[in-house]
């Protein structure tokens, strides 16, 4: 296991200035959004000028790319047209790992199956993986439908954010049987109250996922997904979990 950062923590700054602050963090590695209403790098960029894309992805300050994070806004034959670009584009990046959001609350759940069954057969053609991320209001929060759609879906992986589970609930799903589907982790800490709260002052039990993904054999990538909030030290916010997550990685 590695602990990275998503270029998200920064939505506000340029991409350059993004990377380099991760580098004075003492990141090592990062995860590139490739978001559309994002202000760094976009899908539309991607489709536009695939090798203005590429060059971004490939100079990054030392820092590894570990994956994308895609947020395609496209539907139809234009998403798979966007999405096979991308594909493209993290093969010639030697990025083997994909996230993608799942659907909204009340698309069909066949349609849902049929749709990833196509990414990963188009992600699987350029030797990518494909994740679906676990996100409130989408089909990826409820527990059992991603257990039943990465059990129909040979070769989608879940992008685990367990936030996203803990985040209203005063008592939480139990996910851990979807921890053998797991392909990457974002992490933050948070209370039933707040999506995101200070390191050290929410319920996510690092420790205990950890040891969970251990069992699983995980040796990917742990990534910090921490958004500026107001007067709190950001940059101190993702130095601390960075340390924290290192220490128990090395446990």
């Amino acid at each position: 296991m590695f602990v990275a950062a998503t270029t998200q923590c920064y939505p506000d700054l340029p991409l350059d200035e993004t990377i380099e602050k991760l580098a004075h963090l003492e990141f090592s590695h990062v995860e590139m959004g490739i978001i559309e209403s994002g202000n760094h790098l976009k899908p539309s960029d991607v489709i536009n000028d695939f090798e203005a894309a590429l060059h971004i992805c490939t100079n990054t300050h030392r820092l590894v790319v570990t994956g994308f994070d895609l947020d395609i806004e496209q539907t139809g034959e234009q998403y798979i047209q966007t999405f096979t670009k991308c594909c493209e584009l993290a093969k010639a990046a030697k990025v083997v790992s994909l996230t993608v959001r799942a659907s909204e609350h009340g698309t069909p759940f066949n349609e849902e199956v049929e749709r990833y069954k196509s990414l990963v057969k188009i992600a699987e053609a350029h030797g990518v993986r494909v994740a679906m991320r676990t996100q409130i209001d989408r089909l990826s929060a409820d527990v059992d439908t991603v257990s039943v759609i990465c059990g129909h879906v040979k070769g989608v992986g879940l992008a685990l954010d367990p936030s996203h589970y803990h985040f209203g609930n005063a008592e939480p799903p139990n996910y851990e049987k979807l921890f053998s589907y797991v392909h990457n982790v974002y992490l933050r800490d948070s209370t039933p109250e707040k999506l995101q709260v200070r390191v050290g002052q929410g319920i996510i039990d690092y420790g205990r996922i950890i040891n969970l993904l251990r069992k699983e054999n995980f040796k990917r990538t742990l990534c910090i997904d921490i958004q500026p909030d107001g007067d709190v030290d950001h940059d101190g916010e993702l130095r601390k979990l960075r340390l924290l997550l290192e220490s128990l990685v090395l446990i």
